[in-house]
């Protein structure tokens, strides 16, 4: 990295570029990278590619500091697939992506792209920080867990090319969203187009987070071995459930803190996770903050 180059101005066009990394298992991922500055990995949620996920607003706003990755999660644009799907492999590919940062990247995920991080981070990649947004779980009975079969039968309808069902069921069971919402969402047509274009991968999804989404105790000391530095954040607006199970993450975890975005959903907007990942990446790595509610 050229070291001399004038940082990047908030509106300035970005010069991005494009590429793909080989995971483990020799699939290509195909990613996109702007900015300067340390690396920094985004990994997005469910049903979104680099080219519909509203990361690619927050990457502009984050590319003044730093080196921002961006990458089609497997499955997804312009990466590739294969089969079977384990979770392993999506580790695999994150671990591409930081490899092709430099062998270490601060990283930043969403949702089920969070719990992702987490889980990666938590096998000892080289995450130097790691900030979570609302990786989806759930402690108490705040909200009816994902029954045991929901896994197998959406993965039944997503093989059996319903995508529409596969979508709905995931909307209901998982993300518990309305009933009057998966009436309505089907009808918002591009919106429902882009959903289908990726229903297929929403067992993937589902497989990542479907253990937290059961209400199942976080196992003493899974994640002890989590050296980096950790923000845990939730959504003011969101279900209070949510909030009490990442205020109790962030709690189990060995340098972690909890914040809550005012006046934010699940759907964060990029505007205003942005100044607080720049805080939280900027800081130093060295001794790493403990758990607290902010």
């Amino acid at each position: 990295m050229n070291a001399a180059k004038p940082p990047v101005r908030p509106g300035q066009a970005l010069s991005t570029t494009t590429g793909t990394v080989t995971s483990s298992d020799g699939t290509l991922i195909a990613f996109s990278r702007a900015g300067q500055g340390p690396p920094l990995v985004v990994v997005d949620g469910a049903l979104v590619s680099r080219a519909t996920s509203p990361n690619r607003k927050l990457a502009p706003l984050l590319a003044g500091r730093f080196t921002v990755y961006t990458y089609d999660r497997r499955g997804r644009g312009d990466s590739g697939d294969t089969a079977p799907y384990w979770v392993d492999r999506e580790i695999e590919d994150l671990a591409a992506m930081i490899a092709e940062a430099g062998g270490a990247a601060c990283v930043y995920g969403e949702s089920s792209g969070a719990t992702l991080a987490l889980e990666a981070a938590g096998r000892g990649l080289a995450i130097t920080r790691l900030a979570l947004w609302e990786p989806p779980m759930l402690i108490d009975g705040g909200r009816p867990p994902v029954p045991d079969d929901f896994l197998p039968r959406l993965r039944a309808l997503a093989a059996g090319g319903r995508r529409s069902a596969a979508i709905k069921l995931f909307m209901t069971d998982a993300i518990r969203t309305p009933a009057i919402a998966t009436v309505i969402a089907p009808l918002i047509v591009p919106l429902w187009a882009k959903f289908k274009a990726l229903a297929h991968t929403l067992p993937y999804d589902a497989a990542i987070t479907d253990d937290y989404l059961k209400g199942k105790p976080i196992p003493s000391g899974r994640w002890a071995e989590l050296a980096a530095p950790t923000l845990v954040m939730a959504a003011g607006k969101g279900p209070a459930w949510m909030r009490r199970a990442l205020e109790h993450l962030a709690g189990t975890l060995p340098a972690a803190r909890y914040q809550v975005l005012d006046g934010q959903t699940h759907q964060v907007r990029p505007k205003a996770v942005a100044p607080v990942l720049l805080s939280f990446f900027g800081q130093s790595t060295a001794g790493a903050p403990t758990a607290t509610a902010e």
